[in-house]
């Protein structure tokens, strides 16, 4: 008897320690909060998906803007890498709506198609889809309650950089490459950009060409070449350009011309050349990046807006770049800037009221 009763206290008293040290090892898991534990915590179960438009990842614009917008979200522990996805259109962009389908069809909660010509097939596409959440970047969308159109004051920013252009221009007459023509969009970067540089220099010439009327307007860098080769030529000695992949072809005139370029949605000497990066006078800013980021944070919290959102000077949705190689202000000069800071204020306290039309 006090043999079996001193074995079932061994017993016992094993049986203590084995469940103490189970607790203790899984208070050290949850409790002790790993990167990696807490980061899934963190994150959504939200699935997101980036419908691209032509030019696809790398065109150093645009679509890259949207993915910068993505990867944050991602970074910031807002939803899992590993439930999202990329798609890209073909150069046509006839593929559109089949990629759409595609990515709601698989799930995902969250689908942005990053284009304005997204919108007719999105149109007709969510209604099949109601409890799926659908995002147009510059769409121009019927009114659906899952649907928004992310839209910005592009013409408040490109009239800073058309400020900059004229303040920058020693022969009073600069330029403006488009990429597609008729849609009334990149209508309103030359509108804000015209506007810009005549409130600096009523008399300035500004030439004007575009590259196209389809959406090829946009991944054309040869043409864009060449019509910017042909301002150049003509007396611009600053060129903004909205064009997209077709912009780059504007960097190369401008390093062959030696003279100054302007990029546009997204900080472009960041990812230019050497021999371009003392060239690009600034960059219009379209953030994009904070249209997609916003868009995720949104579903993520359950309050996705649907209608149309649209991001200003005042939202921080546009600006103008300070490209970090002017280092000895040879290209944006101190008082540039401040200028173009004060213009900035005009603009979001409505002193001044910038034209979305030429």
């Amino acid at each position: 008897m006090h043999i079996k009763r001193s074995a079932r206290l061994v017993l016992l008293v094993a049986l203590m320690v084995l469940a103490a040290a189970c607790g203790g090892e899984k208070a050290a898991d949850t409790g002790g909060g790993g990167d990696t534990g807490d980061s899934e915590e963190a994150a959504s179960d939200i699935r997101v998906a980036l419908a691209l438009d032509v030019g696809g990842l790398g065109d150093k614009s645009f679509n890259d803007a949207a993915n910068r917008g993505l990867q944050q979200a991602i970074d910031e522990g807002l939803i899992a890498e590993e439930n999202t996805d990329l798609i890209e259109t073909d150069q046509t962009g006839s593929n559109r709506d089949d990629n759409v389908v595609n990515l709601a069809d698989n799930g995902y909660d969250l689908i942005l198609g990053i284009g304005f010509s997204f919108s007719p097939g999105i149109d007709k596409i969510a209604a099949d889809y109601p409890e799926q959440f659908f995002g147009i970047i510059d769409g121009f969308s019927a009114e659906a309650p899952n649907v928004a159109n992310l839209t910005f004051k592009e013409h408040e920013g490109s009239f800073l950089v058309g400020a900059a252009a004229a303040l920058k221009s020693e022969t009073g007459t600069i330029g403006f490459l488009g990429g597609q023509e008729g849609t009334g969009l990149i209508e309103k970067f030359e509108a804000g950009y015209v506007a810009g540089a005549e409130a600096v220099n009523p008399d300035i010439e500004v030439l004007v060409e575009y590259i196209g009327d389809s959406v090829q307007a946009f991944v054309d860098p040869t043409k864009g070449e060449a019509l910017s080769t042909r301002m150049y030529d003509r007396g611009a000695d600053v060129i903004y350009h909205a064009s997209g992949q077709s912009g780059l072809g504007l960097f190369k005139a401008a390093t062959q011309a030696n003279m100054y370029a302007i990029g546009v949605d997204s900080d472009q000497s960041l990812t230019a050349s050497p021999a371009e990066q003392e060239l690009i006078l600034t960059s219009m800013l379209k953030r994009v990046d904070t249209a997609v980021y916003d868009a995720i944070q949104q579903a993520v919290d359950g309050n996705f807006q649907s209608g149309t959102q649209v991001f200003g000077l005042d939202s921080e949705g546009v600006d103008y770049a300070i490209n970090e190689f002017n280092d000895n202000e040879d290209l944006l000069s101190s008082d540039i800037q401040a200028q173009l800071d004060e213009f900035k204020q005009q603009i979001i306290d409505g002193e001044i009221t910038v034209p979305e039309s030429p």
